[in-house]
């Protein structure tokens, strides 16, 4: 807990998370703006009284989306976590398809020390979590790792120091390496208080810039072969755009100016946020307009590599609405990897693996919401009431590892659409010769009649097996269920169609590229919007500093919507998005145990 937190008498918590209820509240009341959307470019997600249609599903499984590689599904874990490498907790991983492991967590990555395995400001740490421990992990969930490199209180030094020890020592290959967490939080906006470390005299964004030239020249020095990631603000979310007393152009313009011919990635948190569920479950539909920016910045500043230069969103979750644990959150969690995937993101990290939470449980559409960040259950206490046993799954973990049931390595991503935006659509071609078809029903109380339509790609007759996570299930649902062309989803549910192509078809030609769509208008900072998770902790609102004390197997590089979303009305858009953490929660690093 944060020493600093007004509420530190509550139950303490070892890994340093901080209660997130109120202090949420207060957060939107300060920064979150609502707008009004009369228009047809925004859908409700529940059923209206009289829009109990049929809804109509279209799948092109001729036109690809990308190839889905074999890591892109990731978690956050870290030094805060003693349980991360247990037997039934790497099992689990294994199952949901995890391919991808950050260390060492959050913004304790700025002030940690890879040698020594310590916190530089004496943060929470425990057994078992040192990097060869980490790396028994991850080798044993078949995962490749990320590190994030200690900017804050580190040296290009430390960090070189540490790619020898990982590459050359002891021959991990490890290949992705961040520079730092959410550097941008380090006081540099607003009156001078961040919450992420950062001991450099000069917080600009400049001498990121600088430095990141550095720490990518050392550490490439030791092996070539590394992949290096600078640390941007995210499009459209505080504090982007952002120019402070000195500046003479924003956070990622001035560091991609300095840097961009010297990275191999860019990292991007994703918090969307929602002040109801409903809300938070149309985030998906903003994606395309931060990738757009993205690439815009990308191709302006890396010339000849822009094409290489890769998205990594290397912390996500459903913080800041009303749900961590319960179905709109396993909903959620598949629309937006996928979504993201569709968009050309390489990687997507879920925080966390566990994380407990210092906060009575809520019911959220009649479901307990344990308030928890972490897929597994910690087995914390708060306000009398207790968490299931740890590591028992919450369904944010079903809602990832439905993904296995999506796509496997290898498959092709391909277009798909809904006409209504209660219910998402994500479909993949399987290397075998299927076609899998995810359904996301987005209505928390209505089960959606669905019509399938298919180019490319004729299914066999007959009823099809399905894959399916429904409100109250404690595990995925295989059966036979429906057929190719009319199905029938639960409320709040997820159900992939697993399809045979008909006897005597080749089920569809080698899917075509989609054509790459024109550039969208690049994202700009709503006023009133929340930004980046730890931004809330200083009050200051989106665009502007705080007056008064002045973030399966899949992974795509395709580029095109996979996901068309149509309205069903006008209705009151609460844009609360972007990156918002607990500064206690994440500046300690850390993790429940």
């Amino acid at each position: 807990m944060s020493p600093d937190d007004p509420r530190s008498a509550e139950q303490p918590m070892p890994w340093g998370r901080t209660p997130r209820r109120s202090r949420m509240r207060r957060r939107f009341v300060a920064g979150a703006v609502a707008v009004l959307a009369a228009s047809v470019g925004v859908g409700a997600l529940a059923p209206s009284a009289g829009a109990a249609a049929t809804v109509g599903i279209s799948v092109d499984a001729g036109t690809s989306l990308g190839t889905v590689p074999s890591s892109g599904v990731g978690l956050n874990t870290g030094v805060g976590d003693e349980h991360m490498g247990t037997a039934k907790v790497t099992s689990l991983m294994k199952a949901a398809g995890v391919r991808q492991l950050r260390y060492p967590g959050g913004s304790g990555a700025d002030d940690f020390h890879w040698k020594t395995h310590t916190m530089g400001n004496g943060g929470w740490i425990v057994p078992n979590t040192d990097f060869d421990s980490f790396m028994a992990t991850a080798k044993k969930v078949g995962a490749q790792p990320i590190l994030t490199a200690n900017y804050g209180s580190g040296t290009p030094q430390e960090a070189a120091d540490w790619v020898k020890y990982a590459n050359v020592d002891k021959g991990y290959g490890v290949k992705y390496w961040e520079i730092g967490n959410e550097v941008y939080g380090n006081g540099h906006y607003g009156n001078g208080k961040g919450w992420e470390t950062d001991n450099h005299a000069d917080k600009s964004p400049k001498e990121y810039g600088k430095n990141l030239v550095a720490y990518s020249k050392a550490m490439k020095a030791v092996d070539p072969k590394v992949k290096i990631g600078a640390v941007l603000t995210t499009p459209g979310y505080w504090p982007d755009a952002e120019k402070a007393p000195g500046d003479t152009a924003d956070w990622n313009n001035t560091v991609l100016s300095i840097a961009g011919r010297s990275i191999d990635f860019v990292i991007v948190h994703w918090y969307p946020g929602g002040k109801t569920t409903a809300d938070l479950l149309k985030t998906p539909s903003r994606i395309a307009g931060v990738r757009s920016s993205l690439r815009s910045l990308i191709a302006k500043y890396a010339g000849s590599r822009a094409a290489s230069v890769e998205i990594a969103v290397t912390e996500t979750d459903t913080v800041f609405s009303p749900v961590l644990t319960s179905q709109a959150a396993a909903l959620f969690a598949p629309d937006t990897y996928m979504t993201w995937f569709e968009q050309g993101a390489t990687h997507v990290d879920w925080w966390n693996l566990h994380n407990g939470s210092g906060e009575a449980p809520t019911t959220v559409n009649g479901q307990t919401d344990y308030q928890d960040g972490g897929i597994l259950s910690a087995g914390t206490c708060a306000g009398g009431k207790c968490e299931p046993r740890r590591d028992t799954p919450f369904p944010t973990y079903w809602g990832i590892r439905s993904l296995t049931a999506l796509a496997q390595p290898g498959d092709t991503m391909v277009k798909s659409s809904s006409r209504n935006s209660s219910v998402a659509v994500h479909a993949v071609r399987s290397s075998k010769g299927g076609l899998n078809v995810m359904l996301i029903n987005k209505s928390p109380k209505d089960a959606a009649q669905v019509s399938l339509s298919y180019a490319g790609f004729t299914p066999a007759a007959g009823a099809v097996t399905t894959v399916s996570y429904a409100k109250g299930d404690t595990a995925l649902t295989t059966a036979k269920r429906g057929t190719a062309g009319a199905q029938k989803l639960p409320p709040y549910s997820i159900t992939t169609l697993q399809l045979k192509p008909a006897s005597g078809t080749a089920g569809a030609d080698k899917p075509t590229p989609a054509p790459t769509p024109t550039a969208a208008t690049p994202v700009v900072s709503a006023p009133g919007t929340t930004g980046t998770r730890a931004q809330g902790e200083i009050g200051a609102p989106v665009g502007q500093p705080s007056p008064s004390s002045t973030s399966g197997d899949l992974a795509s590089t395709g580029v095109s919507n996979a996901v068309t979303y149509s309205a069903l009305g006008g209705l009151l858009v609460i844009a609360a998005g972007g990156v918002l953490v607990l500064r206690g929660r994440r500046r300690r690093a850390l993790h429940g145990k």
